[in-house]
């Protein structure tokens, strides 16, 4: 192919795609989808509602209809936006399937904090509040126990469709108990043992995060088979049980600490039970899991060393720690579930 043959768009798109970042990014900071839920408002009305600016009104509207997150009918002033069917599930505060906290926390922290990738690659070190405060990012966020809450609320809305999907996937007709571990606010048990009745669940993470997780599993009216345990998971043994579950907690760490979980997990599981990992598993090949891959990056924004994987490469440390049998199941987008068999 010659030179007048090639096409530099897809440079040009990836290149500015902050911008439609920040624009959606936005929009959920404004509580946009929110206000329209089910109904129309035209331009005007919106631009009151948000206290916008007339210049950026509309561009930002029809940048937000081109990019599919809205959609409008007319044309100009007469024009009358609203929700996507995506936007108004999604991103509604009002539904259940509301997930645009993880975005909110995107816009407040992570968004400034990805200006610094280049140093992130040139140096190694976190790029995030540890900058500033010299703490690390955990120990910020359980200082504070308002910020906390809404980080894992944020959290259990990018998990959610995935702990859905596993409660359906996974055969858990053969076990008993599950103890997810960094269970925070006891999302997955409530969620597993409202799908199976005959499971009995323990939710472990540290005692701050406990009165997070009181208030979810008695909202869900599940007191009686989801129980609470406090500890370290890096100090205490894990509690015993069937099956054990780790959302998104394997990513956070280097190679060691990685290890030392899998190997706790085996420790806890009586022979034929079971240890499933949620993760934003990348494909063996590094070629095609995008998301996965800049997770990763983002790891070494908040963490440094932590980093995503391969299901090859959990497959590797299971076994090497004495599990029989691996599986790699997707579950919902970019993300999988690793499940070890001892």
């Amino acid at each position: 192919m010659s030179q007048e043959e090639l096409d530099p768009s897809h440079i040009m798109q990836v290149g500015v795609a902050f911008w439609a970042s920040k624009t959606l990014l936005s929009a959920v900071e404004l509580q946009l989808f929110t206000h329209l839920g089910v109904d129309s408002m035209s331009g005007e009305e919106i631009r009151e509602r948000l206290g916008l600016h007339p210049r950026g009104t509309y561009d930002f509207l029809d940048t937000l209809v081109a990019l599919q997150f809205l959609e409008r009918d007319g044309d100009g002033s007469d024009g009358r936006y609203r929700n996507t069917a995506e936007t108004a599930a999604f991103l509604n505060k009002q539904n259940p399937t509301y997930i645009g906290g993880i975005l909110e926390m995107y816009n407040a922290r992570l968004y400034r904090f990805w200006g610094d990738l280049t140093e992130a690659l040139q140096t190694g070190t976190p790029q995030n509040e540890i900058k500033q405060t010299g703490k690390p990012m955990f120990d910020e966020l359980y200082s504070d126990p308002t910020r906390l809450e809404q980080f894992m609320n944020a959290m259990a809305g990018i998990s959610l469709r995935n702990f859905q999907v596993l409660a359906r996937l996974f055969d858990f007709s053969k076990y008993k108990t599950v103890c997810d571990v960094g269970g925070a606010t006891g999302q997955l048990c409530t969620i597993l043992a409202t799908h199976h009745s005959h499971l009995r669940c323990t939710t472990f993470d540290l005692p701050v995060v406990a009165p997070i997780a009181e208030k979810t599993i008695a909202a869900a009216g599940l007191a009686d088979r989801v129980a609470i345990a406090s500890g370290d998971f890096f100090v205490d043994a894990l509690p015993r049980a069937d099956v054990i579950t780790m959302g998104l907690v394997l990513h956070d760490w280097n190679l060691d600490h990685k290890m030392h979980l899998i190997r706790s997990a085996y420790d806890a599981l009586p022979e034929g039970g079971a240890l499933i990992v949620i993760e934003h598993l990348i494909d063996d090949a590094r070629r095609e899991n995008t998301f996965g891959l800049m997770m990763s990056l983002n790891m070494l924004i908040e963490f440094g060393d932590a980093f995503d994987f391969t299901g090859s490469d959990f497959t590797g440390w299971c076994r090497e720690t004495g599990f029989r049998e691996v599986e790699i199941r997707p579950l919902a987008g970019p993300a999988s579930a690793g499940i070890a068999y001892k």
